[in-house]
């Protein structure tokens, strides 16, 4: 008699996530896109995630290209962590104001994928850079 598995379905899982879970009441409620060969998200930051007059907290923005490029692998059914994380912070980062995150996928060494990312106004100004690698755990999910 062959044993059945209850495993949620993929849409369930990960609902507290801070960057994308729906469920999470305090979280960024990220939704992502593939562009191509770059997964995207747009983002406006609220006032609680302030951390001078009018400038967004590093560690968020920190999250945000972390989370930009382990969502890509996620997405593309890879179970992967952050093994790497090396940010850039190139301007402030506006509070309130719409920005764009980009990550790609730059190389692949075995089980190690190294990532880019970038957070940008609208006009195009990049505000931060992201570069990460990231340990390959399981294939597929």
């Amino acid at each position: 008699m062959t044993q059945m598995i209850n495993k949620k379905p993929r849409e369930e899982e990960n609902q507290y996530c801070f960057a994308c879970g729906r469920k999470n009441p305090i979280g960024l409620h990220l939704e992502f896109h593939e562009e191509g060969d770059t997964y995207t998200a747009m983002y406006i930051a609220p006032p609680e995630f302030q951390s001078y007059d009018g400038i967004m907290h590093g560690g968020i923005v920190s999250t945000l290209l972390d989370e930009i490029m382990g969502g890509y692998l996620y997405s593309k059914g890879h179970k992967a962590v952050t093994a790497r994380l090396d940010v850039r912070y190139r301007k402030p980062t506006p509070i309130g104001t719409p920005l764009k995150i980009m990550g790609w996928i730059q190389s692949r060494r075995g089980n190690f994928i190294d990532m880019c990312s970038t957070v940008s106004l609208a006009d195009g100004t990049v505000t931060a850079e992201g570069t990460a690698k990231i340990a390959i755990l399981e294939e597929e999910l």
